[in-house]
């Protein structure tokens, strides 16, 4: 939230998160952004969060 437009890969958040002993390979990222999109995007026309395929996430600052 206080990096809007910056891109985050999949790794840096399991690391930040969970910790650098997390298996990369876990979905748990992927989980818990889904879970996250069906909060902060519910109701909104355009998502906040979006996927940079083969990159990772980014959250937009609404217009």
């Amino acid at each position: 939230m206080s990096a809007p437009g910056r891109l985050f890969s999949r790794e840096r958040i399991l690391s930040n998160v969970w910790g650098a002993s997390e298996d990369p390979l876990t979905n748990v990222v992927d989980v818990y952004i889904r879970r996250l999109r069906a909060k902060i995007d519910e109701g909104h026309a355009r998502p906040l969060i979006h996927t940079v395929r083969g990159l990772g996430y980014r959250l937009e600052a609404p217009a």
